[in-house]
């Protein structure tokens, strides 16, 4: 019997695009693995001197690639005067509507750069985003549910990062290894 052949188109930083014959599943996932090595390697080589981006990746759930999305997304951070300005724009602060003596908080306003509430989002899914981060996430979870704990916690990381990316170092992590 003769196997189906399949072709997969690979575009990687819309330079080059590789059209390459798979027999089946296995050969997939080691191209792909051998593609994010590539791409993990060349976004080193590119950003290893920057020393925001060395910083965030201390955050625990933050590594090269999440690190090298907020670097990228989010540009210049001295265009932010706060954290929460930061927080802001990447729409991770909760909506607020107001008219008279009515007050209305809602959800996320989820206005700005989806992929940084993304990544944010991941980064603190699996580790919590460390000890910074953890128990206020155990908090809210219990109080609000899972995914309103997640968003908080991710707000929270959004924060350190944007003091390592304006400072070069976390002053919480530093401490916290130091003592």
């Amino acid at each position: 019997m003769q196997q189906q052949r399949q072709y997969v188109g690979i575009d990687l930083h819309r330079r080059r695009s590789v059209m390459v014959r798979m027999t089946g599943d296995g050969e997939v996932l080691e191209l792909y693995e051998r593609e994010l090595a590539l791409v993990t390697r060349e976004l080193h080589r590119r950003l290893a001197e920057d020393r925001g981006y060395v910083a965030i990746q201390a955050i625990r759930g933050v590594g090269p690639i999440m690190a090298a999305i907020f670097v990228a997304e989010i540009g210049d951070v001295s265009r932010f005067p706060t954290a929460r300005h930061l927080c802001s724009w990447a729409g991770m602060t909760p909506s607020h509507r107001e008219s008279d003596a009515k007050v209305r908080r809602g959800h996320i306003t989820k206005q700005g750069s989806s992929l940084v509430r993304w990544a944010a989002v991941e980064a603190v899914a699996r580790f919590h985003g460390g000890d910074p981060i953890a128990p206020a996430m155990r908090r809210i979870s219990g109080r609000r549910g899972l995914m309103i704990g997640r968003v908080a916690a991710a707000r929270k990381l959004l924060t350190l990062v944007f003091y390592g990316l304006r400072d070069g170092e976390i002053r919480c992590l530093a401490e916290r290894e130091a003592g």
